[in-house]
């Protein structure tokens, strides 16, 4: 049995006893626990893959498919609504007038627009498990017993590098300026080990907020700020890092001196090494500082939040992270749910950032040499109806939806999939999320028709029953 010293108490190299207590904090890192079970065939589910690294894109809210991808010029005017056309890099191939970079780069991308579902949820559930049978009575904040994230069925698989945090979610957790705890980024079943590292925000506003208004359909304000490491209980150098990790050596040395024959984990676990290697890491110190970025680079991508997020996933993926996930949510109008002034919050908002910065990343993954090794994958939860409403809005509609892949492994200038006459249901080639999550595995090289424990040892299909997506595969 290992004793902690008691008050007043000092380890052999000096440290009180409230720095063995605190110390514990660091396991919250990262997902870090003092177990970390693996399934000993979880190699076998993995092989050679075409690429190495996901950046996910998720427009939270809901991107409205039939104002960005899917246009109908032809439609009534409440299906159609405000906005034009303009000609893309693929003939005959249209797409909104406020998407014109973009437009250049369609004839090297795949754009699938008949992702269909019936998970109408505000939640990245879906999105970043492929899983839609959930319901908000029961999944709309995380639990345990949710299914794993793509990242995280990733990392559990053993798609990591040494020193590098296999999975990070940007600008912060997934929940309305980090309020919540919403589901779908987390291990779930798998356990918090192979839980993302979030990075932190504290975005600014370029203005005041009228209180009196729904700060929500506010369409002339942006977040500017960077995401960040996460500070583990305030400010803290990297001499006290270094410091704690060498007393949980101790503590960990004198368990195993106790208790030499016992199975049980050591004190300091492997995932605990993993934490404290993250941030002493100056490969993963260094990819946060995107301040060294010249000013042409920033402008490029925006020095909104979200465009420095797009711009430091770039930055994450040539360090060596496995997959990288941009969730595109933070108060104000940092989502895609435009139930009101849909076509304002498009044209002056949400679409200038993705014409933005989604361009800067796939040029930038080119000019890398990150381009085949990387893949660029943008949805978000659903569509959006085709009839606008009384608010000039459009509500929710998971029915029909697009998802848009670039880089390595996908075909270029391909699209897949059509829809009726008013964007409002797939007339053919349906796609689930499940097919998407399946596609992205066999990308990587894991075999998608694995099966992962959950907490009671039984199996689940890491795909939800989604297959490849073979059309769009290069």
């Amino acid at each position: 049995m290992l004793r902690l010293l008691g008050p007043g108490g000092t380890s052999c190299e000096g440290v009180s006893r409230r720095d063995v207590l605190r110390v514990g904090a660091l396991a919250t890192l990262g997902g870090a626990t003092l177990a970390g079970p693996m399934l000993s065939s979880a190699k076998a589910a993995t092989g050679p893959g075409r690429i190495k690294s996901v950046i996910l894109i998720d427009l939270f809210g809901g991107p409205s498919h039939i104002d960005m991808f899917d246009l109908k010029p032809e439609a009534p005017v409440e299906v159609r609504g405000e906005f034009g056309v303009i000609p893309t890099s693929i003939p005959g191939y249209q797409i909104c007038e406020h998407l014109p970079k973009l437009a250049e780069w369609m004839d090297r991308v795949t754009l699938i627009r008949t992702l269909s579902h019936g998970y109408n949820s505000h939640n990245p559930y879906a999105v970043m498990t492929g899983f839609t049978g959930g319901v908000d009575s029961r999944d709309y904040f995380s639990r345990p017993t949710d299914y794993p994230s793509m990242g995280s069925v990733c990392h559990y698989l053993g798609l990591t590098r040494p020193g590098i945090p296999p999975y990070i979610v940007l600008p912060a957790l997934p929940g309305y300026s980090q309020a919540l705890r919403r589901c779908g980024p987390y291990g779930g079943y798998l356990g918090q080990q192979y839980d993302p590292l979030f990075s932190t925000c504290d975005p600014k506003l370029d203005r005041d907020l009228d209180a009196n208004k729904d700060s929500s359909y506010v369409d002339n304000i942006s977040n500017t700020g960077d995401p960040r490491l996460p500070s583990v209980q305030g400010e803290m150098t990297i001499d006290l890092l270094d410091r704690r990790r060498t007393l949980l050596q101790q503590l960990d040395a004198q368990a195993v001196g106790l208790d030499s024959s016992s199975s049980r984990p050591k004190i300091m676990s492997h995932w605990q090494k993993q934490a404290f290697e993250l941030l002493l890491s100056s490969t993963v110190r260094n990819s946060f500082q995107i301040s060294g970025e010249s000013d042409a680079t920033r402008a490029r991508y925006g020095r909104d939040i979200f465009g420095s997020s797009v711009l430091m996933a770039r930055r994450l993926v040539e360090a060596g992270v496995t997959y990288v996930t941009v969730h595109t949510e933070a108060k104000p109008n940092g989502h895609w749910d435009t139930h009101a002034n849909n076509f304002k919050m498009l044209k002056n908002l949400l679409l200038p950032f993705v014409d933005r910065a989604v361009t800067a990343l796939l040029q930038d993954l080119k000019d890398h040499g990150l381009w085949d090794s990387t893949l660029v994958v943008m949805m978000g939860d659903m569509g959006r109806t085709p009839k606008v409403n009384k608010n000039a809005g459009r509500d929710h509609w998971p029915q029909c939806g697009f998802c848009f892949l670039a880089g390595g492994g996908v075909k270029s200038g391909f699209i897949l999939g059509s829809t009726d006459a008013q964007a409002a249901y797939v007339k053919d080639h349906p796609v689930s999320p499940g097919d998407i999550c399946a596609t992205i595995y066999h990308l990587m090289g894991i075999d998608y028709t694995t099966m992962v424990p959950d907490s009671t040892n039984r199996p689940h299909s890491i795909t939800h029953g989604g297959v490849p997506v073979d059309e769009i595969l290069a």
